[in-house]
């Protein structure tokens, strides 16, 4: 494609970014000291809680907000600095960027809302290749037969639509995303979170992409940031912060966990004494003695064999279940606690109880510190 012609990957490098807002309360720290890097042609996203700074992050990046401290560089170049004292304004920066709110100028066509980049300022091009440029952005969006159109004919996802072809008609290395997909309905952020994530592939575009919603991160993601009030928890690949989050808040916020408090009674054999019964569990990293285990409910697992104490074995009677058609869901109760659990069969009972098995690979350890104690009692609480 010619889109993608004598393109140059680059990568995003940000080190010790700090950035603190004055309020009437006083200091608001949006950004904490972060650290990431972005290799060439992935697809990150930043995701968290509103307040959470990714926003900030993501601006900081594009140059519409200039941080306190610390370096961002693209590629070999440093767009920003506080030593030495570099800034580069967002119109130089080179950058594709898609917003929440469409920015679709509602007095032009289509084609001139996509062509005028190309025609003003820093991405301009040879006036002869615009009209080619703009259907060729338009075609990748599967757009091209509303070309002449008012964008205010056009519906809310093809405006978005528009948006993101402006975004890429100026031929980026790099694409910022802030919450491209929040005004949509539910089916049709399905349908263009794919087309968003497709041609970011097919342009071999670098991605920084901020969203709120998990399961969107978790869809088109390479690699995800979570952050909470501009601390960064953890980054990783969507599998990797679902299966071993490092710590209590990562695990929740990438879905439902049942918590249980422990005793670690066998450094030697990783086994976990809980009021449920014992566990034996492979990823504890750490010498505390009180923890928490954390189940995902999937890892529920019904077994056929005679339930006799084993280890990773509970008995737990059955409140309710529900059948939704890809899965049943089901509430069961072992010495007053409360799990909950996912499965594609049945509930299976022996007798009046459930005989549940759990592996240990699929559970998660945390020491009871006093944070992560706090964190996990307010969920108990909140669920």
């Amino acid at each position: 494609m010619v889109l993608k012609k004598g393109r140059r990957l680059n990568v995003i490098s940000i080190s010790e970014l700090h950035k603190e807002f004055i309020v009437t309360e006083g200091n608001v720290t949006a950004l904490n000291q972060l650290n990431i890097e972005v290799d060439p042609g992935e697809f990150f996203v930043i995701v968290g809680a509103s307040g959470s700074g990714k926003t900030t992050l993501l601006r900081s990046v594009a140059g519409l907000e200039k941080p306190d401290s610390g370096t961002i560089n693209i590629a070999d170049r440093t767009v920003y600095s506080n030593n030495p004292d570099i800034w580069v304004p967002p119109q130089d920066r080179g950058f594709g960027m898609v917003f929440q709110s469409y920015a679709v100028w509602p007095h032009l066509t289509v084609y001139d809302n996509i062509a005028l980049p190309l025609m003003e300022g820093a991405q301009k091009i040879p006036k002869n290749n615009v009209r080619a440029r703009v259907q060729q952005a338009l075609e990748m969006v599967q757009l091209e037969e509303q070309i002449d159109r008012p964008s205010t004919a056009l519906s809310g996802g093809q405006q978005q639509r528009v948006a993101l072809a402006r975004a890429i008609a100026v031929n980026p290395s790099v694409l910022l995303m802030d919450e491209p997909l929040s005004n949509l309905d539910a089916r049709l952020r399905e349908d263009v979170r794919g087309k968003i994530r497709e041609l970011a592939k097919q342009l071999e575009a670098t991605v920084l992409y901020v969203t709120h919603d998990q399961v969107e991160a978790m869809a088109v993601a390479d690699k995800i940031a979570l952050m909470s009030f501009g601390q960064l928890l953890q980054y990783g690949s969507p599998i990797d912060l679902y299966r071993n989050p490092n710590c209590p808040e990562v695990a929740e916020f990438f879905g439902s966990v049942n918590w249980l408090p422990g005793e670690m009674v066998s450094t030697a054999d990783n086994i976990v004494k809980t009021k449920i019964g014992n566990f034996s569990v492979s990823n504890c990293d750490h010498t505390r003695k009180d923890v928490w285990l954390g189940i995902r409910p999937e890892h529920l697992n019904f077994s056929e064999e005679s339930f006799d104490g084993q280890t990773g074995h509970i008995q737990a009677g059955l409140r309710n279940s529900t059948f939704l058609g890809d899965q049943y869901i089901f509430e069961a109760l072992a010495e007053s606690i409360k799990l909950d659990g996912k499965s594609r069969i049945a509930p299976k009972l022996q007798g009046d109880k459930l005989h549940i098995a759990i592996e240990p690979l699929d559970i998660m350890v945390f020491p009871a510190d006093d944070k992560n104690s706090n964190f996990i009692n307010e969920s108990i609480a909140n669920a």
